[in-house]
């Protein structure tokens, strides 16, 4: 099996330097869109209420996730913290399992136990349940290992749950998440502060060479953590802590366990989303942060249909999660806040591309040239984010050459992504998971 690549982070001094002029640029072009389209006119300035709050809530955004540090600590404020694994399996690559076993047992701070529950998959993994029982007990791991009718991912992280007895803190992994080997250590640094519940790692793509659509993926994937991810860590109100890599004080789920496994929406049982409800379970306990250097691999897809498939579900949870927290969370807690940003930046940025194709339609003009050369600008300096990830496995050629692809994950994002999205929140009663019911869609070459 080949290990799992080095991967870190480099320094973002210079790549914020570097984003400074592309981001007065871009505002710069949408003074000048604005002036174009009769907008703003003269000293009126008719719709600076709508748009100065948008260019005031980017730049907060750009100066928090410019303060991201990751969480250190003293070696014996984690040392003692017992740890537990719980991976769930259904439909597996058997390749993509066995990489994710791997790096486990190759962590520099292994975990005592890894659970895994078969969820009932088609697949008859027993040649590696036994390679796997018997690599844990030489790496020192106290494992289990079993295999349940088919109930859903949370039954089963519920089950490797009873299993794992009574841990400090339990890491989730997913079934095609291969970590580096400082993954865990880094991902209990954050937990020597005892605010914090959660800590969600930093997940690129594993398979970011395979096809055009994972490359774009992995660029759209990565700074996007690294820009809204990293903005709300500071405030210890990170939304999503990822099911690829994420952290949590036991009690998060524990004390949550009947309505993480019972949760229904419009009086369906709601099937995917686990990894945002436990980070909502986390908030309402304390702080969730963002721990950067824990870094995970993971399997992007890399056929359209799978991709669209895989969005449509994380935007239908996307819409559940977002009425929870404005149920259930305070009123004045941060994560609260930003969700009510969130919604006002998606009604005017899609408000505004709908009124240029209607202003494009009556009038048959293109667009001024300055309104197209904001979100580039933009989009460019935000992007630059995804260049302070190193790893051996991609030269810093080919990681430039991504980043230079950015208007086409902007275009994508902005038409077949977003209509996406709004598709999702007008079907998020369809609450079924939706992919891998066939078997793996997503396979890990393996050389003969």
């Amino acid at each position: 099996m080949t290990p799992a690549p080095e991967v870190g982070r480099r320094s973002g001094a210079l790549l914020a330097a570097a984003a400074l002029p592309l981001v007065v640029a871009g505002v710069w072009a949408a003074v000048r869109s604005l002036e174009a389209a009769a907008v703003i006119d003269g000293p009126g300035w008719s719709h600076a209420w709508l748009w100065g709050p948008v260019g005031g809530i980017l730049l907060l955004q750009s100066v928090l996730y410019a303060c991201e540090r990751p969480h250190r600590a003293a070696a014996s404020a984690t040392a003692s913290l017992r740890v537990a694994v719980l991976v769930p399996v259904y439909n597996e690559d058997p390749a993509y399992l066995r990489a994710t076993l791997t790096a486990l047992a190759a962590q520099t701070r292994r975990p005592d136990a890894v659970h895994l529950v078969d969820d009932g998959s088609a697949h008859d993994y027993a040649d590696l349940r036994t390679w796997w029982t018997a690599h844990a007990r030489e790496a020192g791991i106290r494992t289990t290992w079993q295999r349940t009718p088919n109930r859903g991912k949370r039954h089963a992280q519920a089950l490797a749950l009873t299993e794992a007895g009574n841990p400090d803190v339990i890491v989730t992994v997913d079934s095609d998440a291969t970590l580096v080997r400082e993954a865990i250590h880094e991902v209990l640094q954050p937990f020597a502060d005892p605010r914090v519940q959660g800590c969600a790692g930093l997940v690129l793509a594993a398979n970011h060479r395979a096809t055009f659509l994972s490359r774009v993926t992995d660029l759209y994937f990565v700074a996007n953590q690294l820009v809204d991810r990293s903005a709300l860590s500071p405030l210890g109100a990170v939304m999503v802590a990822p099911g690829s890599l994420a952290a949590y004080r036991t009690p998060v789920l524990r004390d949550n366990l009947d309505a993480y496994l019972t949760e229904r929406f419009l009086g369906r049982p709601v099937q995917f989303s686990d990894d945002s409800l436990l980070t909502l379970f986390a908030l309402l306990k304390g702080r969730v942060v963002q721990q950067s250097s824990a870094i995970a691999l993971t399997a992007m897809p890399e056929r359209t249909g799978h991709h669209l498939r895989q969005y449509l579900r994380w935007m239908r949870g996307s819409t559940i999660r977002s009425l929870w927290r404005s149920r259930y969370l305070p009123l004045t807690h941060p994560a609260y806040i930003a969700q009510l940003l969130r919604w006002f930046l998606q009604l005017v940025c899609t408000g505004a591309i709908v009124w240029l194709a209607v202003l494009h339609a009556l009038h048959g003009s293109a667009p001024s040239p300055w309104v197209l050369a904001v979100p580039l600008a933009l989009g460019y300096a935000q992007a630059l984010r995804y260049l302070t990830v190193r790893r051996d496995d991609e030269t810093t050629a080919h990681q430039v050459g991504t980043w230079l692809l950015t208007p086409v994950a902007l275009l994508w994002a902005a038409t077949v992504l977003r209509c996406v999205r709004w598709y999702a929140v007008l079907t998020c009663a369809r609450t079924r998971w939706g992919t891998r019911a066939d078997g793996p869609e997503v396979a890990l070459p393996v050389p003969a």
